[in-house]
């Protein structure tokens, strides 16, 4: 009874810390990006991944975990593809609304079951599917009704939401085949990950954006948000980790839509907050 209840608690405290991260790095890369007008995102993305492999290094020098020797051609083939999914959705955060970002993330789920169907046979049940179904009809309606929408976010949201289906089915079967945890994975891949976005990003970048990451003037509120943000991406990556440790495949799509639910109900709590506060102003 006393493992069940330290168990759940476990779980409890591993979903909480990643609603909370992943929460927190959207709103601090797209201040970064819109408020503060820094738009480099797969730069960022390649800052982030070294500094999770520092992170990691580090844990793995205090034995928090245990280093598993992966052959390179995997390793190569995960962390190209990874580091693509991860860049895509930052460069999608970047290029749309943090609603129509959250429509793109939730739409990976849908698609991850129709590849795993198509290419793995797996089987869902008719109430998996209809749930699916009316997800999708939601994530196009919102997509539609999106203000904000533009031509070269909504590519790189579909971009994204390919690379990223393909990566998760990738990281599952590697893990499966290999016996490796996701920590196990992502630590020796990150610095792959992380080096290819670093030389490709400013190039990237400045296809985007017509800007150059190196001739940008860093202000100290800039230098502090990249930090910030830089932080939150271990958090994310770790939490994840302990919610893939204590659930299964299923538990963490739920996970995710219910991450997605409550970063909705917040927004949806801070506009009716403004609202009033116009209200008020105005009488």
């Amino acid at each position: 009874m006393g493992e069940m209840s330290s168990f759940q608690l476990g779980v409890i405290g591993a979903l909480f810390l990643s609603v909370a991260s992943s929460v927190s790095i959207v709103i601090c890369n797209k201040a970064l990006m819109s408020n503060l007008g820094f738009p480099f995102a797969t730069t960022l993305t390649s800052w982030h991944l070294m500094v999770t492999f520092c992170t990691l290094h580090a844990a793995h020098r205090f034995n928090l975990f245990e280093n598993k020797s992966i052959d390179m051609k995997t390793v190569m083939l995960f962390g190209l593809l990874n580091g693509v999914s991860i860049g895509l959705l930052n460069l999608s955060l970047g290029f749309n609304s943090i609603g129509f970002y959250q429509m793109t993330k939730l739409a990976i789920i849908p698609f991850t079951v129709l590849l795993e169907t198509i290419f793995l046979k797996k089987q869902f049940s008719q109430m998996i599917k209809l749930t699916l179904f009316l997800l999708l009809v939601g994530v196009g309606i919102a997509s539609i009704t999106d203000l904000q929408q533009n031509s070269v976010g909504t590519i790189l949201s579909l971009l994204a939401i390919a690379t990223t289906c393909v990566a998760q089915i990738l990281t599952n079967t590697i893990q499966k085949r290999l016996n490796v945890s996701s920590t196990q994975l992502l630590y020796q891949s990150a610095p792959f990950q992380g080096a290819i976005l670093f030389v490709s990003g400013p190039v990237v970048d400045k296809f985007l954006t017509k800007q150059n990451v190196f001739a940008y003037k860093y202000s100290p509120i800039v230098l502090a948000f990249i930090m910030l943000s830089c932080i939150i991406s271990v958090l994310v990556n770790f939490s994840t980790f302990l919610v893939i440790g204590k659930t299964s495949q299923l538990h963490i799509k739920c996970w995710a839509t219910s991450r997605l639910a409550w970063f909705l109900l917040w927004v949806i709590h801070c506009c009716m907050t403004l609202s009033q506060r116009g209200i008020s102003s105005e009488s």
